[in-house]
């Protein structure tokens, strides 16, 4: 099994953050896909494993989840935000 820690090395999980940093309210799966420039599917699984690393939360609303940082998202998000602004 791949360490949960390898995730914040890539570049697809961090834009994912950063994303939802920036706009404080919870936004649809498909246009987060879209900001990062991936597939649907593939964010899904990113998605997945960051709500397995209590980062992100779903909140269901009928058919469509939409997806939120959670506190300590928020702090992983704000630092990788830092380090990317650093390294421009």
């Amino acid at each position: 099994m791949k360490d949960n820690f390898d995730i914040f090395f890539r570049r697809k999980p961090a834009l994912m953050l950063v994303a939802l940093k920036k706009i404080s309210k919870a936004r649809y799966g498909s246009i987060l896909a879209k900001e990062v420039d991936c597939t649907y599917s593939h964010a899904v699984k990113i998605l997945q494993t960051l709500e397995s690393l209590n980062l992100v939360s779903f909140e269901k609303k009928g058919r469509i989840k939409l997806i939120k940082l959670t506190k300590k998202g928020h702090e992983i998000a704000e630092h990788i935000d830092s380090i990317r602004r650093q390294l421009m």
